[in-house]
């Protein structure tokens, strides 16, 4: 479904958006230009949201592959799909199109574009591309997980005596410590903003991202993607892999990266 030129072509299209947020974001009135509103949960929306949008949305219709190219498209910042229409797709973009919108808005350059590809509620194929260090994450089933272009693989130091444990650097959730304190090894935390929580496991600079406050599916699908090709598990904190488009909520329950 996915070969090797298609998940090029999808990652020429997250660098195509990277762009377009970073000229917002390297703009000298950058406090002006962000211009920040609310959405309905009020979750930060900003110019540099809806650039990425516009065009990862655009480019989608045009890949190589036309069937790839006539799939429905999910995305943070056009979700309103009514579930009665939704449920009927087997396959499907889900995007972000800018992830870590408070980190944006921060200046820390801790925020990524999403592009996931869903069928049968996995995730098939993702990249993830971080503009502000111009570092890019991709996979696809029977294709590596690579960063920028380098394969990675998660698990790599499953033995080290320190748990170097992942958090949200701007949304700690109540019950992490709760959590941490069950484990039976000293940790360490990495704070991390947006998607790249998963990569960091995904690429063995992290053991565990425990995610145990609120998310959405398109926060966490196309780094999904990344983390399981890498040969990580994402699981809900019952054991049960994580899926998506399966319920007309697309809050994702809470999870384990590992």
């Amino acid at each position: 479904m996915i070969t090797a030129s298609s998940l090029k072509e999808l990652e020429a299209i997250a660098r195509k958006a990277g762009e377009a947020i970073m000229k917002i974001y390297d703009a000298p009135d950058f406090e002006e230009r962000i211009a920040v509103q609310a959405k309905g949960d009020d979750s930060p929306l900003t110019q540099a949201d809806l650039a990425a949008h516009d065009i990862i949305k655009a480019e989608l219709t045009k890949l190589s592959d036309s069937e790839l190219a006539a799939l429905p498209q999910l995305s943070e910042e056009s979700a309103a799909v009514p579930w009665q229409e939704r449920q009927q797709w087997q396959t499907y973009w889900l995007i972000d199109p800018l992830d870590g919108t408070k980190e944006f808005i921060k200046r820390n350059g801790e925020f990524t574009v999403n592009i996931a590809l869903i069928h049968k509620g996995q995730p098939f194929a993702g990249v993830v591309y971080a503009p502000a260090t111009d570092t890019i994450y991709s996979a696809a089933k029977a294709l590596d997980a690579c960063k920028n272009g380098k394969p990675i693989r998660a698990r790599q130091d499953a033995d080290a005596q320190t748990l170097k444990i992942v958090g949200s650097r701007s949304h700690p959730s109540p019950g992490l410590q709760d959590y941490l304190d069950q484990l039976d090894k000293p940790y360490e935390m990495v704070p991390m903003g947006s998607s790249l929580k998963l990569c960091l496991v995904a690429e063995s600079k992290a053991h565990l991202y425990p995610r145990l406050g609120p998310t959405s599916e398109w926060d966490t699908a196309a780094a999904h993607a990344v983390a399981v090709a890498a040969g990580a598990e994402v699981v809900t904190t019952e054991g049960q892999p994580l899926t998506y488009n399966q319920k007309e909520s697309l809050l994702n329950p809470h999870f384990i990266v590992k």
